[in-house]
């Protein structure tokens, strides 16, 4: 459910620019298994003189109507606020992040820690490195205690953009990476009455490399993007092991 393509990379590129900020609207359909339903992500990145704010809410759309996927099942959200007072120090590219997520109705996060900016010279891959602390409240688990624990509350996430790939205009390659410690289990698809079937993990991974094509460009409207994402991950959203879901999508760039 969780569609986190973190902009921060993209954003320092658009500041360098002299633009401010940026919104867009992101509509997939996913072809995964145990999907099969629309996906609608609302991003935001704004900067100023103390840093930037990157937010992003997801709707997942497959909540049955007369057998069909007909309206909005859940939502999940972020919000992720980079400190930065030393601009013009040699520690420019490290910021302080705090960030909160959540899930209606099943879960809430907040995470601390670092994140460090890497870039070639002209701004067009960006690379992010971020290293935060994570904390669980509000989390279904295996006895009914509303607190999940990890031995390693830590998050490490990764997250890159490269402008104009294979020397084609407009075509971007970017995503996030990010695995962190937490006691799951697989929820999703084990048998309750069964406890051989109930299985616990000590990590989460997951990762949404997206490639866009800026198409409306070519027309005169070069707000729209067309393309598309694969999550892949690990022990993620109750599913134990790896799974790979594709998507097809299109961006509107406000």
């Amino acid at each position: 459910m969780r569609k986190k393509l973190f902009i921060a990379a993209f954003a320092v590129l658009a500041l360098a620019q002299g633009v401010q900020a940026q919104t867009n609207l992101q509509t997939f359909y996913d072809f995964g298994k145990n999907r099969g339903h629309f996906t609608t992500t609302l991003e935001g990145f704004y900067g100023d003189n103390w840093g930037n704010t990157f937010f992003f809410i997801d709707y997942d759309y497959n909540a049955k109507v007369n057998n069909a996927n007909q309206a909005p099942s859940g939502s999940y959200m972020e919000i992720a606020r980079c400190l930065n007072f030393w601009g013009d120090t040699p520690v420019a590219p490290l910021s302080l992040q705090v960030e909160y997520n959540g899930l209606v109705g099943v879960n809430q996060n907040f995470l601390f820690g670092v994140d460090y900016f890497l870039h070639n010279s002209d701004f067009s891959n960006t690379f992010n490195f971020k290293l935060l602390y994570k904390t669980f409240s509000k989390n279904y688990s295996v006895s009914g205690n509303p607190q999940i624990t990890s031995d390693l509350p830590l998050q490490f996430t990764f997250v890159w953009g490269m402008q104009d790939i294979f020397g084609v205009d407009g075509l971007r390659f970017s995503g996030f990476a990010d695995v962190w410690g937490e006691d799951v289990v697989n929820f999703a698809e084990c048998n309750w009455a069964d406890p051989d079937t109930i299985k616990e993990r000590k990590f989460v991974f997951i990762s949404e490399p997206q490639i866009w094509y800026n198409v409306g460009k070519l027309f005169g409207v070069p707000n729209l993007h067309v393309g598309g994402e694969v999550e892949l991950s690990c022990n993620f959203a109750g599913y134990d092991g790896f799974y790979a879901r594709p998507c097809l999508g299109t961006k509107w760039v406000f």
